[in-house]
């Protein structure tokens, strides 16, 4: 596997486990919730520039973008 492969699926591991402890999610509960709200499509498309931040910053990120697709996480 390439090496940036691997850094995107660490990153996106990063972010939905940052996010789970955030929202008091189980990881799985916190995939799911990403999924379906758009969350992971996010990570992939715009890791070029969200890797670059914080993962606090990411994890408010999808959490904005996934409140905007109808979720209901605060």
């Amino acid at each position: 596997m390439n090496r940036e492969i691997q850094n995107r699926i660490s990153y996106t591991v990063a972010c939905i486990s940052e996010f789970a402890y955030t929202h008091k999610l189980s990881y799985k509960q916190s995939y799911l919730y990403l999924k379906r709200y758009g969350g992971i499509a996010f990570l992939k498309d715009c890791y070029d520039a969200e890797h670059l931040l914080s993962i606090t910053d990411s994890v408010n990120n999808l959490t904005t973008l996934c409140k905007r697709f109808g979720g209901t996480i605060e």
